[in-house]
This record gives C-alpha cells, sequence and structure tokens, in this order.
C-alpha cells in the first residue's frame, strides 16, 4: 500500500517493521467539549485506513489515547488546561467532563460506523510513565528545569523542523497564532513536559514528580502512550493536518531523543474540513456536531459517504447543499444495493477481478472516491449476476461501512402506505396499464422502497 508521508513529502510505499503487521497510533480528542465534524473526519480517515490495511491483509494493532488533562489553550503552553476551563464552565469535575465527553465522542463514532480503536487510553492513566521519559531526557541533556516547570530544548534535538517543513524564522513569523513566548524557556519553541504549581497553582488534577506536585505536558502523553503499548518502533502515526506543529513535531522530538533512534517511519496526516468561514472549528461559525446533524434529519452515514468522495489528504468544503447532493447519492446507491437479489452461484473470476480492482485504489493513497466508482461500475454490470453483486458488495462494506445492505424499520403507517401502493400497481398491471404501474415503483424507489416481484407476490423492502 502507498500512502503520503508528511516525514517525506511524497507518496510512499508502507514497509512494515514486521512483516504483515502495522503498529498504529492515532491522536485521540481532547475529551472537554463536543467533536464537530470537522474533528471526526479525521477519525473516519483513520478508521478507513485502519481496514483498509486489514483488507489488503495486514494485522493491524491500533492504539489512541484520550487526552484528559494537560492540553492548554495556547500550544505555547500559554493559558490554562482545557479540562480545567471546561470544568469551570460545567460546574463539574475535570474527570466527570472527561467521562461524560468521552462517552459522546465514542457515541459518535459509532454512529459514523467508526471502528473503536483496540487499544483506547485515558492521559491520567500513565503518569508514571510520562515521569520515566521525562527523567532521562533530563539525565541525557535534552530537558531543562526552569521556574519549577520541566521543558524540553528543542536546540539540542538537530532535526526538529523535519516533519513541518519550516525552521525558526519561520516560526517567529507566527505559523500558529496561540504561540506565545514563556520567559522560563531558554528558546521561544521549547516545550512543557512538566507543570507544576509555580506557574499554574489551581490545577485541579495534579500528581507527585521528582519536580514537584504537577501534571504532564499535552505532548508527552502520546509519546508515553504509544512506546508503552506499541513499543519503541512505530509503523504510522496519524492525526490532523494541524497537529504537523507543534504537536507530532514535538512527539517525534522527546520520542527519538529518549530512545536514541528513529521512532515512527510513516505520517499520515487528515485534510481539513473547511465551511464559509474557512477550518471548520468550535470558536467559528455553527458548531456543527453528529447530533445537530441528525435533529437537522440527516443520517449520519450520508456524510461519510460525502467524507469518502474526497481524498483523507485534501481539504473538503461542507456546505448544506453540499451534504443534500450526498444524501441523494448516498440514497441512490442503497436503493441499487438493496434491490440485488441472490440468483445464481457465486462467479470467482469475476469476483475477483472486482476485489482486485477495489485493492488497487485503497493501494493508490487511500483512494476511496476510485472505490466507490468501482462499486457503482459492478452494479451496472449486466454481465454479473445477483449473488456475486451482493458477495462484492458485502466484501467492500467492510471498508467503506456505509450499511450498503442493512434494512430500514418500517412504522405501521408506513407499512400501510406502501402496501397500498402495491395493490394500486398490481391493478394498474391487470389493467395492461404499465406505464402507471412503472410510475409507481419509481415514486417508491424515490421514497427509498424497494419493490421485489416473486412468485409470492410484491415484497418491498426500506433503504434510505
Amino acid at each position: 500500500m502507498k500512502i503520503y508521508n508528511t516525514l517525506h513529502k511524497k507518496i510512499e510505499e508502507i514497509i512494515p517493521i514486521e512483516e504483515g503487521k502495522i503498529k498504529m497510533y492515532t491522536c485521540g480528542p481532547t475529551v472537554y467539549h463536543y467533536a464537530h465534524i470537522g474533528n471526526l473526519r479525521t477519525y473516519i480517515s483513520e478508521d478507513i485506513l485502519e481496514k483498509s490495511l486489514n483488507y489488503l491483509g495486514y494485522k493491524v494493532d491500533r492504539v489512541m489515547n484520550i487526552t484528559d488533562v494537560g492540553h492548554l489553550v495556547g500550544d505555547g503552553d500559554s493559558g490554562e488546561d482545557k479540562m480545567a476551563v471546561a470544568a469551570k464552565r460545567e460546574h463539574k469535575s475535570s474527570m466527570e467532563v472527561a467521562a461524560y465527553y468521552t462517552e459522546c465522542f465514542k457515541s459518535d463514532c459509532a454512529k459514523l460506523n467508526i471502528k473503536w480503536p483496540d487499544t483506547v487510553v485515558p492521559a491520567t492513566n500513565e503518569i508514571d510513565e510520562y515521569i520515566k521519559i521525562i527523567s532521562r531526557l533530563l539525565n541525557n541533556g535534552h530537558a531543562y528545569i526552569a521556574d519549577g516547570n520541566v521543558y524540553y530544548d528543542t536546540s539540542t534535538f538537530e532535526k526538529y523542523y523535519e516533519l513541518s517543513g519550516r525552521n525558526s524564522d519561520d516560526l517567529l513569523v507566527a505559523v500558529r497564532e496561540d504561540i506565545k513566548e514563556d520567559t522560563a524557556k531558554r528558546n521561544p519553541f521549547d516545550f512543557g513536559l512538566w507543570f507544576t504549581n509555580s506557574k499554574f497553582n489551581n490545577q485541579e488534577l495534579q500528581w507527585d514528580s521528582p519536580w514537584g506536585r504537577g501534571y504532564p505536558g499535552w505532548h508527552i502523553e502520546c509519546s508515553g502512550i504509544s512506546m508503552k503499548y506499541l513499543g519503541e518502533n512505530l509503523d504510522i502515526h496519524c492525526g490532523a493536518e494541524d497537529a504537523i506543529f507543534p504537536h507530532h513535531t514535538n512527539e517525534i522530538a522527546q520520542s527519538e531523543a529518549y530512545l536514541g533512534h528513529k521512532w515512527c517511519n510513516y505520517w499520515v496526516h487528515m485534510g481539513f474540513l473547511n465551511d464559509k468561514n474557512g477550518k471548520m472549528s468550535k470558536s467559528n461559525g455553527e458548531f456543527l456536531t453528529v447530533s445537530l446533524l441528525e435533529e437537522k434529519g440527516y443520517d449520519p452515514l450520508a456524510y461519510r459517504y460525502l467524507c469518502l468522495n474526497s481524498n483523507y489528504h485534501n481539504a473538503l468544503t461542507f456546505t448544506y447543499d453540499i451534504l443534500d447532493g450526498a444524501v441523494n447519492e448516498y440514497k441512490k446507491l442503497k436503493n441499487k444495493t438493496n434491490s440485488l437479489v441472490e440468483e445464481g452461484s457465486l462467479e470467482e473470476d469475476k469476483f475477483n477481478k472486482y476485489n482486485d480492482r477495489f485493492k488497487k485504489a485503497l493501494d493508490d493513497n487511500l483512494n476511496t472516491s476510485m472505490a466507490i466508482t468501482i462499486l457503482y461500475e459492478l452494479l451496472k454490470d449486466n454481465d454479473l449476476n445477483g449473488t456475486t453483486k451482493l458477495e462484492l458488495v458485502k466484501s467492500f462494506d467492510k471498508v467503506l461501512s456505509l450499511d450498503l445492505l442493512k434494512k430500514t424499520e418500517v412504522t405501521s403507517d408506513k407499512d400501510s402506505y406502501i402496501k397500498e401502493m402495491i395493490e394500486k400497481r398490481k391493478e394498474a398491471k391487470a389493467n395492461k396499464d404499465f406505464a402507471t404501474a412503472d410510475q409507481i415503483r419509481e415514486k417508491l424507489l424515490s421514497e427509498g422502497i424497494v419493490l421485489k416481484d416473486t412468485r409470492e407476490g410484491t415484497t418491498y423492502e426500506i433503504v434510505g
């Protein structure tokens, strides 16, 4: 499989450290608020990547963190911990806030058919791991203590700017608006590994450490969790595009300084979801959550379908008109897949031909839009029998995860309406009024109702 590797700024073939296995780490949410659909686009893309790797025959071991402490409002080590801000906002403890929004995030993932990772670890579970790493960084000269806090000295790591492709002069021109100078640091872009009361004396979550009572910085958490659960060598690290600097840059610096060797081979970053105001965020424009889409009558899987039609690495524009278009296309696709019936035996050669094309699309930098095109092509292929089409759809949906063969439950009122329409169609056919019969079928189909004529009579399935 080939994927775009941010580290080398090009598409590269994935060569696993251990043959047939992939160790994959994905940055999890900071659980201080609901995830918006821009956040969730990243998790959809990571889910597709994991499922594609599985489909191509790899065994994927995926770990994700839950940030429940240490993520400051400003990435330049400024402002309060986001969890502390949320706790004040909601008059709850930080742990109560974290527990609630973790469950909300998990629910959103389920609605979008995002597989929950094999190992999910709250940052607060691994304090001893961070202390161990920080202690070594101090001992080997990559970290220092200033004003009671422990900082990483970025000047000691020669490859600090390799991932971002920037340099210190670029960053001084404010690559991120929230980078502010901390006068306790030796260099402007040094970053906090451990904060004590010397800087944040009202922090709710604190632990004892050799440097005083305090809490870990955000960046050290992902390094610690990844190395504990996936070992000292990592195949793939994923995250959103805005994590390249400073978060992933800092992860590389501290991990490789701690280990003494290269840590991760492939860095895969997911493009932004943009709205009319630019990059979607919690503070910019309407706060779009999965629940809000549902309230407006949208199926969350229509949003997943929208994401699949764009390359994971590119920016994707969101408007309700664009989403409406995805809804219509998704309904049509489900209508087609749900109208399939088993007929004949599996045509293995034809199955393998389409399956190989599907795999080739996934191989090609996760080309999900081509994968969906191949799906449409097989549905239109008159040389394929129903059984082969059904098996291909079932197989492809292991990656696409669009519930393509899942039926929709019907209310009694709708059931009565459909049966009435079926009876009218039956009468039209008996009177040889085939035009009316066809119109009734098409009307029902546009409503997501697929009619199936059998020897025992006409049945139906709901797909929209």
